[in-house]
């Protein structure tokens, strides 16, 4: 190891004389050149000479020689010197380290072996390794393939189970089939049945396979079992319907609702039998429902309270017997043929419980129509509703409705035909149309249309009748014998009662629709009426009765037309101008009666002028007696004037305006004659037997008072 590492050293030491003889010699490459060969040399240029020792200035080096001056050859041995020891110096490092190095390369040598054995090892290993990733790919794909075949064959087992499981006849659901009662359980297993029977119908693969031919045999004695089962169970049901005294409507809904797949499972897989079915239950209820509508109706006709005949019309004469004096109805279960009064009640109740008949037999009441037309469409209504219900619920067949209704339709419609052909009450037919109104409304809010064409017919039916009804009443103030039905009372006539009654009942139930028809027959018949009052009036022999006569008659059509509506419609307003001219007709002949001619002389004369000289000049004793007959009397005369009045007319509020009006006219009269006065010559002297304006305004502030 010493003598390697000898040898070392000697050829590196050789190594560095070599190397020292190739060392660059600048003085050799130099030669004797100065500075100031350089410097006179022609083919040198000094240009940038300056720039480039501006930038070298600050180098340590070139700012050293350039300060000492030194030559460049001189510095060149410098460094070559400074060179050579520091090699020295090296070689001596190397010497004194060749122990280590001779331990350092015994060392590599060593490491070189161990590393070449465990190449030689790692080699065996990589050959292993892929001998083992081959062998790891060929499992892999082993594993992939039975994956793929594990999972084919669990799909297979999969739809292998639910074919078994869907065409297989456990012998648990045959035992419930053959044998069990129809209950819960009986129920889910038709399901199941359902199941097996639409899966051999309808799969195409299912009907190729073998397994049917086994199988189908029993589903199909199974399906006749089931259908011939579910059948019995189902018709007994329903004739239970038909027992007396049962309620449909519980029966529907707590026991055969309960068995709604029963009709379903007939409907899919006994068609026929599901037919007979159907028509067995439409039969039934048609049957229990006409049957229960007839003896309803037969109970309402009862507690029917007739309100009018053919001859209680508006224009026709009442007889008078016994007290009745003035021409007054006599008291009679008719007295609401003109007058709705609480009949309107009716409308509040709209959707009130219907009447119990047998409850209210007990107590003696008595209804007119349209109380047991509510009440029985009332029952209809909810009868219906609960059948359609019922219908779509149990059968999904919301059209079974009308065949069922077929019969309680007919039994209602007899009833009720039988009923509008004698109906002879305006009112209650107009109180029936509009029950029927709120009665589509109901519905609609039920959202149920079963009634929509029955409720349309009803209502179609119900407009012509009182079309005829109200043209009779018409007719009767058209055709009526002027002669038979006056009086001789100037008080308001019973035939402008009925008229006033019947025109506000049929104001007040059209509030709310504004139907411009029965706005346009109510304008023919007061018309009628109005025509008719003039005739009347027109045979009382003086003027002043004819007059009291139409303000009584319109006073009191006002003040019930009042009563029926808050707004003033046309034919109240047209009743109220009749009675403002007619009180002012009423106010001459009242004064003409008691102060004629002041009246007149004030209508002729009071308007000349007494300083014009005209040969007709006013004179003081023309004006005289005037004056004088007035003072004399005029309180008197008054008096006779509210006596008048009140004895004139029935409302003495209605005489109150009259007389007011009266007094407040004879107070103008009488201030145009005192404003003549004064313009007359002389007529200074009359000042002393005129009366005072503050006088008479005393006098009717106090006439105004006694009402």
């Amino acid at each position: 190891m010493a003598d390697v590492t000898m040898n070392n050293v000697e050829q590196s030491y050789g190594e560095t004389n070599d190397a020292q003889k190739n060392v660059f010699d600048l003085g050799a490459f130099v030669g004797d050149l100065t500075i100031e060969e350089d410097v006179s040399s022609d083919e040198i240029s000094l240009e940038g000479l300056q720039q480039e020792l501006e930038e070298c200035k600050n180098d340590d080096v070139v700012a050293n020689i350039l300060s000492k001056g030194a030559k460049l050859r001189e510095y060149t041995k410098g460094v070559e010197n400074n060179l050579q020891k520091v090699e020295l110096d090296s070689i001596q490092d190397y010497i004194r380290e060749s122990d280590n190095l001779v331990s350092l390369h015994d060392q590599i040598r060593e490491c070189d072996s161990i590393l070449s054995q465990m190449e030689t090892l790692l080699g065996g290993f990589q050959a292993e390794i892929g001998s083992i990733s081959s062998d790891i790919k060929t499992l892999q794909e082993k594993s992939m393939d039975m994956g793929l075949k594990l999972k084919n064959r669990k799909v297979a087992e999969s739809k292998l189970a639910k074919f078994v499981e869907d065409i297989i006849v456990p012998p648990r659901m045959v035992d419930i089939i053959v044998d069990g009662e129809v209950n819960d359980e009986y129920m889910r297993t038709l399901e199941i049945l359902s199941k097996k029977l639409k899966f051999v119908e309808v799969d195409p693969m299912v009907k190729a396979s073998k397994a049917l031919k086994d199988v189908q045999p029993e589903l199909e004695k199974l399906r006749q079992k089931a259908v011939s089962k579910v059948f019995d169970f189902i018709v007994q049901k329903l004739y239970a319907l038909r027992k007396p005294k049962t309620n449909i409507q519980i029966l529907q809904q707590s026991v055969l609702l309960k068995y709604k797949y029963v009709v379903s499972f007939l409907k899919e897989h006994g068609n026929e039998v599901y037919t007979e079915v159907r028509g067995a239950y439409i039969d039934t209820m048609n049957k229990v429902l006409s049957a229960h509508f007839r003896a309803y109706i037969l109970a309402l006709e009862k507690l029917q309270l007739d309100i009018a005949t053919s001859s209680d019309l508006i224009g026709v004469e009442a007889r008078i017997t016994g007290l009745f004096l003035r021409g007054r109805e006599p008291l009679k279960n008719r007295s609401a043929v003109f007058a709705l009064g609480e009949r309107i009640k009716i409308l509040k109740e709209i959707d009130e419980p219907a009447l119990i008949p047998h409850i209210a037999e007990a107590s003696s009441s008595k209804y007119p129509y349209e109380v047991l037309f509510r009440s029985l469409h009332k029952l209809l209504m909810d009868t219906a509703t609960s059948e359609y219900h019922f219908c779509d619920d149990f059968f999904v067949e919301e059209s079974m409705f009308y065949e069922i209704f077929a019969g309680p339709f007919a039994v209602i419609d007899e009833h009720f035909n039988s009923i509008l052909q004698n109906c002879y009450d305006a009112i209650g037919s107009m109180l029936m149309i509009r029950i029927i109104h709120q009665h589509q409304l109901i519905m609609s809010r039920r959202r149920i249309p079963c009634l929509d064409l029955y409720l349309d017919k009803v209502n179609i039916s119900l407009w012509p009748r009182f079309k005829m009804v109200f043209d009779m009443h018409l007719n009767s103030l058209r055709n009526a014998n002027v002669r038979t039905l006056w009086e001789d009372d100037v008080h308001p006539h019973y035939v402008m009662r009925r008229y006033a009654e019947f025109t506000a009942s049929l104001i007040r139930l059209n509030v709310e629709y504004g139907d411009g028809q029965l706005e346009l027959n109510l304008e023919r018949l007061r018309m009628a009426v109005d025509d008719l009052l003039i005739k009347l009036a027109k045979i009382f022999p003086k003027t002043k009765l004819q007059i009291v006569f139409l303000i009584n008659n319109y006073d009191m059509t006002i003040s019930v037309l009042k009563e029926a509506s808050p707004d003033v419609g046309k034919i109240q307003m047209h009743f109220e101008e009749l009675l403002k001219s007619n009180t002012a007709l009423f106010v001459e002949e009242l004064l003409l009666e008691h102060f004629s001619d002041l009246i007149k002389f004030v209508k002729t004369r009071a308007s000349e002028d007494p300083s014009s000289g005209s040969e007709k000049a006013i004179a003081v004793g023309e004006v005289e007696p005037l004056v004088k007959d007035f003072g004399s009397r005029w309180k008197a005369a008054i008096e006779l004037m509210h006596k008048d009045v009140i004895t004139s007319f029935s409302n003495l509020l209605c005489g109150m305006e009259i007389l007011r009006a009266a007094l407040t006219q004879l107070l103008l009269y009488y201030t145009r004659l005192t404003d003549c006065i004064k313009r007359i010559v002389g007529g200074s002297s009359l000042n002393k037997d005129l009366v005072s304006i503050s006088s008479i305004m005393y006098e009717i502030r106090k006439y105004s008072r006694t009402f």
